[in-house]
Parts: C-alpha cells; structure tokens; sequence
C-alpha cells in the first residue's frame, strides 16, 4: 500500500519537517484531521488484505479479497474520511454564502462566478442536489463561529454540534436534524434546557442510524416546545390530501398525505391485515404449510388490504378478522390526559400529538392507557400459560416502542420469550418477553446473541465473533428516548 503522504499528528498539528513555515502550518491546520484519518484508511486497507499476498489492482479488485473484518474497517474509515471532507465543504460552502450575499450585489461571489446564488454554485461544484448544497450552507452556518463588530470570535450557537463536526464523530445531514429542531424549539425554551438537550442529541447521533436519531429530535422538539406540538399539528392536518389518476396504461395512482391523526386508523387497519398474512406465511408447530405459496412483497400485501378494507365498506357488515382485535394505541401520561399539557404519541408513527387529540381520540375510540396492570390484567403468567396476552404485549411496547432490536414498526412484531419457553423453561413474564421482528428473531437465536431486561431497558449482548468485547448494545425506546428524556 501506499504510505501516507503527510505523518499522522494526534496531539502536535505542528509539521516538523517544516518548522520554518508556521503559516504554512496554519494554513494546513484545518486539513490536519482529514490527512490523519485518511492515513488510518491506509492502514486498515493495507490490513484487510489477504496474508499470503494480495492482487492489487483497481478498487473492486482489492475490495473483493478484503476479509470480512477488513471489510468493515475499511468501511468505518472511509465513513470518518467523508465527514472530515463534508466538515470542511460546509466551512467552505458557509464562506461562500457570506461572500454572495446581497450587499455585495452583482460583485458578490456566486454572481461573479455567473450563478444566481451560493446554493446553485455548491451543488455545480459538487455535482450534488440543491436541497444537498442547502443543507451544507445551512450546517456551516450554523456551527461557524460569530464575530462581533469589533472583530472578538464569539462560540458558535450551536458548540456541542460544532464540536461533534470537527471531530468527525457525526455527519451533515445529523447535524442539520438537530440544529434546524434547535433553531426552531429555541424561540420558547430556555436556554439551558437547550444546550442541554443539544448534547444529548449529539450522543445518540454518535450512537445511532439517522432514522432512529430523528425519532429522537421530534421527541425532544415535543419537550423542547410543547406549545408548538399543537401548531405544527395544524400546518400538518391542513396540508393533508389524497389524489388518484389514472395513467395510460390503466394503472391507478393514489398519492396520500396524511396528518397523524388521519393516518393512524388507516396505518393500523392496513397493517392488521398484512401483519395477519405474515404470520400465516410462517406455520407454528403444528400448523400445515400453507397449499398456495404466498409471493406477494409488502407493498402488494399493503394495496391488497387497502381494497379489502373498501370492499368490506362497500358491502359487509361484520368485522374483518384480522380487524377484530386491532385498536389503534395512543401512549400519553395521565396528567397530559387531564391537564391537556404536553404531548402523547400514536403506536407506528414517529411524530408527536398534541394533548388535545389524545383527548379526541380517547373520546372516539377504545383508550389503552400507558399504564397497564392491575388485578384485572395480569401480566405476569409464569409457565401458565404459553403466549403472551394482549395486555402484556401492550407493556412490553411501552418499553421496545416496537422491535427492540432494529426498531421495525410495531405492527409487524411479536412478543417472544428471551429464555424459551420449552428449552429454557422461561416464564411468559414481562421480565421475559421482549418484542422483536421476525427477521431479528431468527437471527439473534441464530448468531448466539444474549438479551437482558428490565421494566425500563432491554440490552442486547453480541456474541464474541460479532464484538470479542461483548459490549451490551441498548435497545427499544431508551435508544432514542432515554437521555434526551432526561435531559429534558
């Protein structure tokens, strides 16, 4: 391989070789952590590579004899180098928009060039989306230091962000989650619950995929500005719609935008269904494997329920089966309930309610409380009984907020024990029960995973082939709720 060009410098970003030129030294500084992980990528690419001697040659070349180790830490070291380059082209495209802006008129930076703006010139020169160039100049904006008239640098308004970009521990588009929600949350909240929560956010972007990072920021905007839940609430139901065409091969197009409350009947009718054909699809013990084998992909099985459900409007009067049994959940605190304060949130949808609808859909329909147990649901059965009850799966997706290890939707999960029912003898108890996809059920008990719960938390353990550590890896609702919850 080839050996780095510049020497690594994790603690001394001085060039020895060059103690002569300190403004070249400074001029570099910036570049300092992009050369030292780039020297890292080296390293671990050199180290993928077979023993006995590689065939080097073009990228797919060399990246097909990597071991599958080398392969992944090839993968993280090309993922740091990316941030490092996507923290100084926001610095650069931040500079640019100053450069462009209207005082300057037609001398200004982007019009010189002969672009009508900052955000047209960054996407040419990256070849990017506008909405990508924007989301650049947005970040780098936001976490670039101030100045003041005199000239003093003042810190950024969003440091905990800032610091995270520099060291490359999140990414742009991480960054732009977490500071428009601030910037947004931060007219009605106190400063110190801000910063607060900003770091908070900054550790689960360090943590988690950005899916499960956006959970968290639309949680901790709810807390940040429960004023604003019902307002944006508002934007939401009045931007909702459904247009249907017909192209001209006869196909159908339905294209729906629905606020939360209008989707969740008809995510949860929809998903009962298909939910229903999945688990047909995989016979218990017991159970004949099904004559016809089922082939359709969900998105089939999805349009096929939704005109089951119109053609059972159109002409029956009983429930469909799967129907039968589906509520649509709504987990809100009791003093939400009552006061109308705060915010509630709706089983497979990320987006917060406001207090309000809580109420409203409580008044129209079946509610199911967060808070379950009493004498009249037990939810601890021991070895009497097999599967776990309505009511226990409801707890237990309190806690998992839906499969508790790659937080598939709930409707598509079931409660299985975590030491089994016939081989562990393991009681069908809450302590016991964790809620998990079929995919990430098949494959824990296959790669030999560990899982461990409590009331509030459930930790899975890798087994040593995955992580020779065995570091437990938190799982359910705590991933994204936990810290910023308390937090906030």
């Amino acid at each position: 391989m080839e050996q780095p060009t510049h020497p690594e410098h994790p603690e001394h970003p001085e060039h020895p070789e060059h103690p002569e030129h300190p403004e070249q030294t400074q001029t570099l500084q910036p570049l300092v952590a992009l050369e030292r992980d780039l020297a890292a990528l080296r390293r671990a690419w050199a180290g993928s590579m077979p023993a006995g001697g590689a065939i080097h040659g073009a990228v797919q070349v060399e990246v097909e004899q990597m071991s599958d180790t080398g392969l992944m830490q090839v993968t993280d070291a090309l993922a740091k180098v990316r941030r490092d380059v996507e923290v100084v082209l926001a610095r650069v495209a931040a500079e640019v928009t100053k450069r462009s802006g209207q005082e300057f008129g037609d001398t200004g930076l982007a019009k010189a060039q002969g672009f009508h703006n900052p955000v047209r010139l960054i996407a040419a020169s990256t070849g990017a989306s506008r909405s990508d160039a924007q989301r650049l100049i947005a970040v780098g904006t936001a976490t670039a230091q101030r100045q003041t008239f005199s000239g003093e640098h003042l810190p950024s308004r969003h440091p905990h962000v800032a610091a995270a970009l520099e060291t490359a521990e999140i990414g742009i588009e991480a960054a732009s989650a977490i500071t428009s929600m601030l910037d947004r949350a931060s007219a009605r909240a106190e400063a110190s619950r801000v910063d607060i929560v900003e770091a908070a956010l900054v550790d689960l972007a360090g943590r988690v995929p950005l899916e499960t990072l956006m959970r968290g920021v639309r949680e901790a905007e709810a807390r940040l500005d429960p004023d604003g839940v019902e307002p944006r609430e508002d934007l939401l139901r009045m931007e909702r719609s459904l247009t249907m065409r017909e192209d001209g091969r006869g196909m159908v197009h339905l294209h729906a935008r629905l606020d939360p409350e209008s989707a969740a009947p008809v995510k949860a009718a929809i998903e009962a269904i298909v939910s229903d054909v999945l688990r047909r699809r995989e016979p218990t013990d017991g159970d004949l494997t099904p004559i016809v084998d089922d082939r359709r992909s969900i998105p089939q099985l999805q349009v096929d329920a939704l005109a089951a459900l119109a053609r059972h409007t159109l002409g029956c009067s009983q429930a469909l089966t799967p129907l039968a049994k589906t509520t649509v959940v709504v987990r809100v605190d009791h003093d939400t309930l009552v006061s109308g304060l705060g915010h509630a949130r709706i089983d497979g949808l990320d987006q917060p309610i406001s207090a309000g609808t809580a109420r409203r859909m409580a008044a129209d329909a079946e509610l199911i409380p967060a808070v379950l147990g009493g004498d009249s649901l037990p939810l601890d059965l021991g070895r009497g009984a097999r599967l776990f009850t309505r009511a226990q799966r409801l707890a237990l997706g309190e806690r998992d907020g839906g499969c508790a290890s790659c937080g598939q939707n709930i409707a598509y999960v079931e409660a299985h024990h975590i030491d089994w029912w016939e081989r562990d003898t393991g009681p069908t108890d809450l302590s016991n029960g964790v809620l998990l996809c079929s995919f990430c059920h098949h494959m824990i008990h296959r790669e030999g995973w560990r899982i461990q719960a409590s009331p509030a938390e459930v930790w899975f353990i890798p087994p040593p082939h995955v992580d020779p550590a065995q570091v437990p890896r938190l799982g359910g609702r705590a991933r994204f709720e936990l810290r910023v919850s308390r937090a906030a």
